[in-house]
């Protein structure tokens, strides 16, 4: 146990490294990128030395995430309640987006990359990794090539999306030092507070079995907390710089056991199908703005069909609405998983 804590330990100082690397040489979102790239590339050098059997603690992921969505709660606001029409109009496209991108990735997954139905259709999933893997399973897809492909997804679209936002842009965004993603200044006497909201928005995420309830659960306290009146979280910018290397190498982490040629291969289907789902939500993206005004980069963040927590962790660093992009992205995933039990059956049956 104690060789386990002090690996993880290490892991994280590495992600930290390489997170300060990245933000020296003006790689956007670079606490996450720069953590995925050193956990991955250590994990390329000297995976052997890893502990037997080593997997990062996922209650050390669980409570990033609980903090994540109680710092996203904190940005709902009666603005943000009053967006209510258009939003309905972007959620029209989060549906058409998901029948979209998965029809269009089952075809890559079985025309291109010559999986079989049961593994390409859930290897094309725009969201919903645990329940793809666990309804691919029972579905006889290979596991460990959807495994593979559904991590590469959320991967890319992390890496890729802050750059492309940066090139928009023209400057790197998401160091998130010495940035307020609320108002009022940043104080660590919020920290004590965060904590207990994040805490008790665990426990009703369980108690209700809220989908992805380790973040839903602490941003809808958070969130009814904070429209009543009743706290103002303004934590400092380095809680968020800290998730982003917990979060990164979580990610990297991941690499462990795949071998260059299942990556390899995994990774240009990967590329294809990302490129292909990025282009729809920057055109999905583009139309909605014309049609309602919404923010172009808010609106390709709630598109980007990376995981809802990797996501809400990159809207609040770049201080995007992040609880629209956050409620965007549970829509998607749920669309997503009733996908899979209404149309995964009908199509494996065939």
């Amino acid at each position: 146990m104690t060789r386990v804590w002090l690996f993880t330990a290490l892991l994280l100082l590495v992600g930290a490294l390489g997170g300060a690397g990245a933000l020296l040489i003006g790689l956007p979102l670079p606490w996450m990128l720069g953590s995925i790239l050193t956990t991955a590339l250590l994990v390329a050098m000297a995976s052997e030395r890893f502990p037997a059997g080593y997997a990062f603690p996922m209650w050390v992921r669980m409570i990033f995430i609980a903090v994540i969505g109680a710092m996203i709660g904190a940005q709902v606001d009666a603005d943000l309640i009053q967006q209510w029409r258009s939003m309905l109009a972007s959620l029209t496209g989060v549906a058409v987006f998901v029948l979209a991108a998965h029809g269009m990735n089952y075809w890559l997954f079985r025309r291109i990359g010559g999986y079989d139905k049961a593994t390409a259709f859930y290897c094309g999933t725009p969201g919903g990794l645990m329940e793809s893997l666990a309804m691919g399973e029972e579905a006889g897809a290979d596991l460990r090539v959807l495994t593979i492909q559904q991590f590469l997804r959320i991967i890319l679209v992390v890496s890729l999306v802050p750059l492309g936002l940066s090139l928009m842009h023209g400057s790197a965004l998401g160091s998130a030092a010495g940035l307020s993603f609320v108002d009022g200044v940043p104080t660590l006497r919020s920290i004590p507070v965060l904590l207990v909201v994040a805490a008790v928005g665990l426990v009703v995420g369980h108690v209700l079995r809220l989908p992805a309830g380790q973040l839903t659960g602490p941003l809808i306290v958070s969130a009814v907390a904070g429209v009543t009146g009743l706290i103002e979280l303004s934590p400092p910018g380095w809680v968020i710089g800290m998730a982003q290397v917990v979060i990164g190498v979580s990610l990297g982490i991941r690499f462990v056991g795949i071998t260059g040629a299942m990556l390899r291969r995994g990774l240009w289907l990967s590329l294809l199908s990302v490129g292909a789902m990025m282009a729809m939500a920057v055109a999905l993206a583009v139309l909605l703005h014309t049609l309602t005004g919404q923010s172009i980069e808010v609106l390709v963040l709630s598109f980007a069909p990376g995981g809802v927590t990797e996501m809400g962790l990159v809207a609040l660093s770049l201080a995007a609405n992040p609880a629209m992009v956050a409620f965007h992205h549970l829509f998607r995933i749920t669309l997503t998983v009733l996908g899979m039990a209404v149309v995964g059956r009908r199509l494996l049956r065939k």
